[in-house]
Protein backbone atom coordinates (compact mmCIF):
# COMPACT_ATOMS: atom_id res chain seq x y z
CA UNK A 1 0.00 0.00 0.00
CA UNK A 2 1.26 3.34 -0.91
CA UNK A 3 -0.05 6.58 0.92
CA UNK A 4 1.10 10.33 1.32
CA UNK A 5 1.66 11.46 4.71
CA UNK A 6 0.11 15.15 3.80
CA UNK A 7 -3.14 13.64 2.82
CA UNK A 8 -3.41 10.50 4.62
CA UNK A 9 -5.00 9.14 1.23
CA UNK A 10 -4.12 5.75 -0.16
CA UNK A 11 -4.73 2.85 -2.67
CA UNK A 12 -3.67 -0.68 -3.34
CA UNK A 13 -3.42 -1.50 -6.93
CA UNK A 14 -5.53 -4.74 -7.22
CA UNK A 15 -3.52 -8.33 -8.75
CA UNK A 16 -4.48 -9.67 -11.80
CA UNK A 17 -4.74 -13.33 -12.39
CA UNK A 18 -0.54 -13.62 -12.76
CA UNK A 19 0.11 -11.06 -9.61
CA UNK A 20 0.77 -8.23 -11.82
CA UNK A 21 -1.06 -5.23 -10.56
CA UNK A 22 -4.22 -4.29 -13.01
CA UNK A 23 -4.69 -0.79 -12.14
CA UNK A 24 -7.91 -1.35 -10.14
CA UNK A 25 -7.42 1.96 -7.86
CA UNK A 26 -9.53 2.53 -4.31
CA UNK A 27 -9.93 6.42 -3.70
CA UNK A 28 -6.75 7.74 -5.18
CA UNK A 29 -5.75 11.63 -5.33
CA UNK A 30 -5.50 12.54 -8.97
CA UNK A 31 -3.29 15.40 -10.03
CA UNK A 32 -2.75 16.51 -13.24
CA UNK A 33 0.49 18.11 -14.95
CA UNK A 34 0.01 21.05 -17.44
CA UNK A 35 2.70 22.60 -19.43
CA UNK A 36 3.95 23.36 -22.94
CA UNK A 37 4.44 20.55 -25.34
CA UNK A 38 7.58 21.99 -26.32
CA UNK A 39 10.24 22.93 -23.76
CA UNK A 40 13.35 24.17 -22.38
CA UNK A 41 15.80 20.83 -20.90
CA UNK A 42 15.62 22.25 -17.49
CA UNK A 43 11.54 22.35 -17.51
CA UNK A 44 11.27 19.23 -18.50
CA UNK A 45 13.40 17.74 -15.99
CA UNK A 46 11.48 19.83 -13.49
CA UNK A 47 8.29 18.13 -15.04
CA UNK A 48 10.08 14.41 -14.70
CA UNK A 49 10.52 15.04 -11.12
CA UNK A 50 7.15 16.12 -10.10
CA UNK A 51 5.85 12.95 -12.07
CA UNK A 52 8.40 10.80 -9.87
CA UNK A 53 6.96 12.27 -7.01
CA UNK A 54 2.88 12.31 -7.44
CA UNK A 55 3.89 8.37 -8.04
CA UNK A 56 5.80 8.08 -4.68
CA UNK A 57 3.04 9.91 -3.04
CA UNK A 58 0.40 7.88 -4.49
CA UNK A 59 -1.66 9.39 -6.49
CA UNK A 60 -3.05 9.40 -9.80
CA UNK A 61 -1.11 11.85 -12.72
CA UNK A 62 -3.41 13.12 -15.26
CA UNK A 63 -2.02 14.75 -18.10
CA UNK A 64 -2.95 16.08 -22.05
CA UNK A 65 -1.00 13.12 -23.33
CA UNK A 66 1.03 14.12 -25.65
CA UNK A 67 4.92 15.74 -25.78
CA UNK A 68 6.82 18.28 -23.91
CA UNK A 69 5.92 18.60 -20.08
CA UNK A 70 2.95 15.82 -20.40
CA UNK A 71 5.78 13.18 -21.46
CA UNK A 72 8.24 13.92 -19.09
CA UNK A 73 5.69 14.34 -16.12
CA UNK A 74 4.46 10.66 -17.48
CA UNK A 75 7.76 9.36 -17.98
CA UNK A 76 8.77 10.29 -14.34
CA UNK A 77 5.65 8.86 -12.62
CA UNK A 78 5.97 5.40 -14.77
CA UNK A 79 9.65 5.33 -14.07
CA UNK A 80 8.30 5.27 -10.37
CA UNK A 81 5.87 2.49 -11.05
CA UNK A 82 2.92 5.40 -10.78
CA UNK A 83 -0.16 5.24 -12.75
CA UNK A 84 -0.48 7.89 -15.37
CA UNK A 85 -3.61 9.04 -17.62
CA UNK A 86 -3.61 10.58 -20.81
CA UNK A 87 -6.79 12.38 -22.21
CA UNK A 88 -5.88 13.03 -25.78
CA UNK A 89 -7.01 16.02 -27.99
CA UNK A 90 -7.26 13.60 -31.02
CA UNK A 91 -8.74 10.87 -31.79
CA UNK A 92 -6.18 8.59 -32.70
CA UNK A 93 -4.87 6.97 -29.68
CA UNK A 94 -1.16 6.27 -31.50
CA UNK A 95 -0.14 10.30 -31.05
CA UNK A 96 -0.62 9.24 -26.75
CA UNK A 97 3.02 9.78 -25.61
CA UNK A 98 4.74 6.16 -24.76
CA UNK A 99 4.54 6.45 -20.59
CA UNK A 100 0.74 7.01 -20.16
CA UNK A 101 -0.48 3.39 -18.34
CA UNK A 102 -4.26 4.71 -20.05
CA UNK A 103 -5.09 7.07 -23.34
CA UNK A 104 -8.50 8.30 -23.51
CA UNK A 105 -8.54 9.74 -27.43
CA UNK A 106 -11.16 12.30 -27.00
CA UNK A 107 -11.52 13.45 -30.39
CA UNK A 108 -12.41 17.17 -29.53
CA UNK A 109 -9.41 18.83 -29.54
CA UNK A 110 -8.40 21.51 -27.30
CA UNK A 111 -12.02 21.19 -25.43
CA UNK A 112 -10.48 18.57 -23.55
CA UNK A 113 -8.57 20.71 -21.31
CA UNK A 114 -11.01 21.47 -19.33
CA UNK A 115 -11.56 17.07 -18.58
CA UNK A 116 -7.99 17.39 -17.96
CA UNK A 117 -8.29 19.60 -15.40
CA UNK A 118 -12.09 17.99 -14.06
CA UNK A 119 -10.87 15.01 -13.51
CA UNK A 120 -7.85 16.07 -10.79
CA UNK A 121 -8.04 17.20 -7.32
CA UNK A 122 -5.17 19.75 -8.03
CA UNK A 123 -3.69 21.23 -10.85
CA UNK A 124 0.35 21.79 -11.31
CA UNK A 125 1.01 23.92 -13.99
CA UNK A 126 5.05 23.47 -14.80
CA UNK A 127 5.96 26.41 -17.51
CA UNK A 128 3.50 28.36 -19.50
CA UNK A 129 2.19 28.56 -22.68
CA UNK A 130 -1.76 29.67 -24.79
CA UNK A 131 -2.95 25.54 -24.06
CA UNK A 132 -1.31 26.10 -20.16
CA UNK A 133 -3.09 29.15 -19.57
CA UNK A 134 -6.49 27.89 -21.17
CA UNK A 135 -6.40 25.09 -18.48
CA UNK A 136 -5.32 27.71 -15.23
CA UNK A 137 -8.28 29.40 -16.07
CA UNK A 138 -10.64 26.57 -16.06
CA UNK A 139 -9.29 24.71 -13.03
CA UNK A 140 -9.79 28.21 -11.07
CA UNK A 141 -12.98 28.84 -12.56
CA UNK A 142 -14.33 25.23 -11.65
CA UNK A 143 -12.68 25.46 -8.34
CA UNK A 144 -9.55 23.54 -8.93
CA UNK A 145 -7.04 24.57 -6.60
CA UNK A 146 -3.46 25.41 -9.07
CA UNK A 147 -0.24 25.04 -7.98
CA UNK A 148 2.56 26.92 -10.39
CA UNK A 149 6.25 26.24 -10.82
CA UNK A 150 8.20 28.61 -13.36
CA UNK A 151 4.23 29.92 -14.69
CA UNK A 152 2.08 32.31 -15.59
CA UNK A 153 1.40 35.41 -12.89
CA UNK A 154 -2.26 35.88 -13.08
CA UNK A 155 -1.98 38.68 -9.86
CA UNK A 156 -2.45 41.87 -11.83
CA UNK A 157 -5.75 40.14 -12.96
CA UNK A 158 -7.54 39.98 -9.32
CA UNK A 159 -9.47 42.76 -8.71
CA UNK A 160 -9.35 44.45 -5.00
CA UNK A 161 -11.85 42.54 -2.79
CA UNK A 162 -12.75 40.14 -4.90
CA UNK A 163 -12.42 37.54 -2.34
CA UNK A 164 -14.00 34.94 -4.58
CA UNK A 165 -11.05 34.74 -6.89
CA UNK A 166 -8.24 32.48 -6.10
CA UNK A 167 -4.76 33.19 -7.91
CA UNK A 168 -2.22 29.71 -8.22
CA UNK A 169 0.09 29.47 -5.49
CA UNK A 170 4.00 29.49 -6.64
CA UNK A 171 6.14 27.16 -5.91
CA UNK A 172 10.00 27.37 -5.93
CA UNK A 173 10.52 23.39 -6.47
CA UNK A 174 9.01 20.65 -8.28
CA UNK A 175 8.76 18.97 -4.50
CA UNK A 176 7.35 21.72 -3.05
CA UNK A 177 5.13 22.20 -6.04
CA UNK A 178 4.14 18.40 -4.99
CA UNK A 179 3.57 18.79 -1.23
CA UNK A 180 1.38 21.78 -2.14
CA UNK A 181 -0.26 19.61 -4.79
CA UNK A 182 -1.13 17.12 -2.47
CA UNK A 183 -1.96 19.40 0.86
CA UNK A 184 -4.83 21.21 -1.62
CA UNK A 185 -6.04 18.13 -3.31
CA UNK A 186 -7.66 17.69 0.53
CA UNK A 187 -7.22 14.06 -0.23
CA UNK A 188 -11.05 14.39 -1.16
CA UNK A 189 -10.77 12.64 -4.93
CA UNK A 190 -13.98 14.62 -5.46
CA UNK A 191 -15.17 16.35 -8.46
CA UNK A 192 -15.19 20.36 -8.19
CA UNK A 193 -18.65 21.66 -8.35
CA UNK A 194 -17.50 25.25 -10.40
CA UNK A 195 -19.88 26.46 -12.76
Amino acid sequence: MISRASTGRSYRPAPGPDGDRIGLIISPVHIAVIGPSSAPDELLSSAAEIGTLVAEGGAVLVTGGLGGVMEAASRGAAEAGGITLGLLPGGDRAAANQWLSASVPTGIGELRNGLVVRSADCVIACGGSWGTLSEIALALRSGKPVVALDGWDLSPFKQPGDETFRLPIFAGTPEEAVDLAFEEAGGTGQLGSGS
